[in-house]
């Protein structure tokens, strides 16, 4: 007798003068159809999108920096003079610069009588500070106004990704002009650094930050002290981290044969016990009637 490959068939098929259609089989048969699509669609649109997976880790995630971070400044003085409104900074390191004008501008308010200050520098990698104020100018003013709007304090790469909700601008939008004209303002920040790293593998790096305030009116010796806008920071050892992912082609059909075939398996099981019980309820009317 030849061999028959036939035999390892275990998807047997009956024919169909022997199998019996009904209306419920047809009912469920079509409620299942339509509950796979449902499910298909909703993992076809989680497969599609991505999702932002995020870390902690202690850190310094960009080493090539050369030990620096990127500053960007917008900030309007609109009762200071251009003249007298300078830029300031230093560091642990050592580094004191009076009246930064690297990459920086001034653009007169009020016809003349404010101005606003738009700078990008760089910071080391230390706690320091940096503070506008009207120490690099020729002549010092009796009483400067420092009332002032942030428009932008941002340090690092500009992430502009939707899933990311994060303190990149905290300070943006600070309004103090109905402050003391002749009090500092304190602005203590703690940056935390900040990586992004999109599914092609790209890593961009940034910074968040928190950022506490006063306003005082400072007195030595000699009498009030000049007032000015600081801006005191301090390095976060920690490390935030985000990753764009997707989810693996592997288990996107997994599921989908995971959805198909346990939706078919207890849809048949449903119509079975339904035909069954139909059946049953039927002999028993047969045997009523007899």
């Amino acid at each position: 007798m030849p061999f028959d490959v036939r035999r390892f068939d275990i998807y047997r098929k009956v024919p169909k003068d022997l199998t019996q259609p009904t209306y419920t089989g047809a009912f469920i048969s079509i409620l299942c159809c339509v509950f796979i699509l449902f499910l298909f669609l909703s993992e076809l649109t989680g497969f599609i999108a991505t999702e932002i997976v995020n870390e902690l880790y202690v850190d310094d995630p960009d080493k090539d920096s050369g030990g620096k971070i990127d500053v960007s400044l917008n900030i309007s003085l609109p009762n200071l003079h251009c003249d007298l409104v300078g830029l300031d900074i230093q560091d642990e390191m050592g580094r004191h610069e009076v009246g930064h004008i690297d990459n920086s501008m001034k653009i007169p308010l009020n016809q003349g009588e404010g101005c606003r200050f738009e700078g990008e520098f760089t910071v080391n990698k230390v706690p320091g500070n940096f503070h506008v104020s009207t120490h690099s100018a020729t002549a010092q003013p009796q009483n400067p106004d420092m009332t002032h709007t942030i428009h932008k304090l941002a340090f690092g790469e500009k992430l502009q990704v939707q899933k990311v909700q994060g303190a990149f601008n905290a300070l943006g939008g600070a309004n103090r002009l109905s402050s003391n004209p002749l009090a500092s303002h304190d602005y203590i920040l703690k940056i935390v650094p900040t990586v992004y790293e999109d599914l092609t593998g790209r890593q961009r790096f940034s910074y968040q930050y928190t950022v506490a305030n006063k306003e005082y009116v400072a007195y030595s010796h000699t009498g009030r002290i000049i007032p000015a806008i600081w801006f005191r920071y301090d390095l976060s050892p920690i490390t935030v981290k985000y990753t764009e992912r997707r989810q693996p082609f592997y288990r996107f059909i997994t599921t989908i044969c995971a959805i198909v075939g346990g939706t078919f398996t207890v849809a048949g099981i449903i119509d079975s016990c339904i035909f069954t019980a139909s059946e049953a309820w039927k002999k028993i009317q047969i045997g009523k009637m007899s």
